[in-house]
């Protein structure tokens, strides 16, 4: 006996196609739940006589059949700007970002102002970075405009190493520059913030604007939240970031809304060397001897975890 032909339809919610139950004879029988109002053996499609879905997958509709022949016609694609149709590019934004980076290794971001051309001795300085980091085996990552960002993509480029930009759309100021090796463009903030993390070992925060605050602080709280774990946040330049830095403690952790832990891996220096050497000494050492210098440690802080030689290496920062 064909039990798909013959069975009850379920009006229980919990049975779905496949499913077994038992019948009055005790034998087991398949259970079909159709769609409301379906019949056997009839597409409920072709009973209302609407289209399938491939037919509306492969037609489209045109905005009027007495419209004569046009090459442009911008308001069939409205659809793809709705939200479910951004989702879907969202996330194809997620794959193709991770898939572009996946074979990168050792790798630094690098954050600064867009606006300090080749005249400003940052840029030289930055560009002095992306040559040591290159040489000590980071791929350099940036946000692939000018400024900053191309000065040490350039330097990474100009010392044979791996030199990436992530750029993304914005009204003015973007423009990829020329000296990377890798160049992914993006539409969305933060599927290209969620790939500066995911694929960097430290970031390394020259003066900036806005945006280089928005980086920072967001990879504070990712240290903070321990999203992310011996990740070195190194800003370039005391004489700017003191007064932000001063502020922090005298207003946030006087107000005890930070901890002092919360520093741990947040160093200030002038020195490009020093930069190099603890981006290294973090990757492999876990910032064991580069948190004495950081902030954290200048406010008394617990130190982060242990080293990896120490009996419990998995310890979380602060704990």
């Amino acid at each position: 006996m064909d039990h798909d032909q013959d069975a009850p339809e379920s009006s229980c919610g919990g049975l779905a196609n496949g499913r077994q139950g038992d019948g009055a004879d005790g034998r087991k029988t398949r259970i079909i739940q159709r769609p409301p109002g379906a019949r056997r053996g009839l597409n409920p499609r072709m009973k209302a006589a609407e289209p399938t879905e491939d037919e509306q997958l492969l037609n489209r509709a045109t905005t009027s059949e007495k419209r004569p022949p046009s090459p442009r016609m911008p308001e069939l694609g409205a659809f793809t700007h709705e939200e479910p149709w951004r989702v879907l590019r969202i996330q194809g934004e997620f794959v193709h970002g991770i898939n572009a980076l996946a074979e990168v290794g050792a790798a630094v971001s690098v954050f600064g102002s867009a606006r300090l051309g080749e005249a400003d001795p940052l840029y030289a300085d930055a560009r002095k970075l992306g040559r040591l980091l290159s040489e000590a085996g980071f791929a350099v990552i940036t946000g692939g405009g000018p400024g900053i960002m191309e000065a040490a993509n350039r330097g990474a480029q100009e010392a044979g190493g791996y030199s990436i930009g992530c750029n993304i759309e914005l009204p003015f100021e973007q423009a990829t520059n020329p000296y990377t090796d890798l160049s992914i463009n993006f539409r969305y903030f933060f599927v290209r913030k969620t790939m500066f993390v995911k694929f960097s070992d430290g970031f390394v925060i020259f003066p900036g604007g806005f945006g280089t605050l928005d980086e920072l602080f967001e990879a504070l709280t990712l240290v903070q939240t321990r999203k992310i774990k011996r990740f070195p946040i190194l800003l370039y330049g005391k004489a700017y970031w003191q007064g932000l830095i001063d502020w922090v403690v005298s207003t946030l952790l006087e107000r005890k809304t930070i901890s002092p832990e919360d520093m741990n891996l947040l160093i200030a220096t002038d020195s490009l060397e020093e930069i190099r050497d603890v981006l290294v000494e973090c990757y492999q050492t876990r910032c064991w001897e580069a948190w004495k210098h950081s902030v954290g440690a200048s406010l008394d802080a617990d130190p982060p975890g242990a080293p990896a030689t120490a009996v419990d290496p998995t310890k979380a920062d602060a704990q």
